[in-house]
């Protein structure tokens, strides 16, 4: 571990992303292996850099000092969520092919939604990643708006 790949910034602020896992080795393996990210630190807390971002991965647990009324899991309905990571690709037919080969387990091939085109996967602990590729909100094209909305 090198000091200079944790997410600590001399100044400012950066973004980092917390899932509370089941299996710290499994979804490392997951975050690394097959979306191809850099493990910084392997446990306690489980660190690997995604990109330009961090994923930062720790079991579950009942409430700290610090957070007295709070417990962390991870998610138990698969068909609810409330939140979930957005990876933007340059070229998602060839992340789609690279990723399934892999292990990935993708809901639906890519779909072409006018502003983007994308699909959404899970992680070994359920948590929903959306993957994009902009390409009509480039020009101006806007997705449809969701459902029930108008």
């Amino acid at each position: 571990m090198h000091p200079e790949d944790l997410p600590a910034p001399d100044t400012g602020m950066l973004v980092t992303h917390f899932l509370t896992v089941a299996d710290v080795a499994r979804s490392r393996a997951f975050y690394s292996e097959v979306l191809g990210g850099e493990v910084v630190l392997a446990e306690n807390p489980c660190i690997v850099r995604l990109a330009n971002s961090w994923i930062i991965m720790n079991p579950g647990g009942g409430p700290t000092p610090d957070k007295p009324d709070v417990t962390l899991r991870p998610p138990e309905d698969p068909g609810t969520a409330t939140s979930f990571l957005n990876l933007r690709v340059a070229d998602i037919a060839r992340v789609h092919e690279q990723w399934s080969a892999l292990g990935a387990e993708f809901l639906t091939p890519p779909i072409d939604r006018k502003a983007e085109i994308r699909c959404y996967l899970r992680d070994p602990d359920g948590y929903l990643i959306e993957v994009g590729q902009a390409t009509g909100m480039l020009h101006g094209h806007l997705a449809d708006p969701p459902a029930g909305s108008g």
